[in-house]
């Protein structure tokens, strides 16, 4: 611990149980140069006391036991992984160029099934070694590469599967988006029925 926060860096810890849980004020840190192997880490603490550097985390258990908000995983290489719990815009795998660190990121042979993903997204990583959570998530892959697909069609409400041009268009490494259906249903100003109708009449969009 340093001035009241709690700091893991510069080592490796297996088989052990990481029970992340801040008070008061005090802020965690994951990494740098941390790797954990066959560990399970529970997170119990705000996104904003939450902070990953660089590290490794492989065949790790995380359960997020209060939803994690916007937050970069993008530091974190992730191999034989398993996530469980509610995360919103959160973001996985290698996004170079964006912030420092954030290339070092990597996504293999993970498992979110039991997760709870909306408006997070993949970057970099072959998505065909990740498992992936089903309905009421569903995922787009490879949302640029089918932009075009995406686009010629109408969507319920106001639901945009892919941005393409503009100052707001989707990063070119990302490879995948998984959203939530009911709070995308309600963003959008439809229906969970309407926005299912919608994505079933694409192969690439997992379900």
């Amino acid at each position: 611990m340093w001035l009241g926060n709690i700091i893991y860096e510069d080592r490796e810890i297996a088989d052990e149980r990481l029970e992340l849980k801040a008070e008061a004020d005090r802020l965690i840190y994951l990494g740098p140069n941390l790797s954990l192997r066959r560990c399970t880490v529970v997170i119990r603490v705000p996104s904003s006391r939450l902070l990953i550097s660089p590290m490794r985390l492989i065949d790790c258990t995380i359960e997020v036991k209060q939803e994690l908000k916007n937050k970069s995983w993008t530091c974190a290489a992730l191999k034989g992984c398993h996530f469980k719990g509610r995360m919103v815009g959160c973001d996985f795998g290698p996004w170079p160029g964006n912030a420092t660190g954030w290339e070092q990121g990597a996504v293999e042979d993970c498992d979110f099934s039991e997760a709870r993903l909306d408006q997070c997204r993949f970057h970099g990583c072959d998505m065909r070694t990740v498992r992936l959570p089903r309905w009421p998530c569903f995922t787009i892959l490879d949302p640029i590469g089918h932009g075009r697909e995406l686009t010629s069609v109408e969507w319920p409400g106001s639901f945009i599967p892919v941005i393409l041009e503009g100052p707001y268009k989707d990063v070119p490494s990302t490879v995948a988006v998984t959203y939530y259906a009911p709070a995308e249903a309600k963003r959008a100003g439809t229906t969970e029925a309407e926005l299912k109708a919608a994505i079933e009449r694409f192969d690439f969009i997992v379900r």
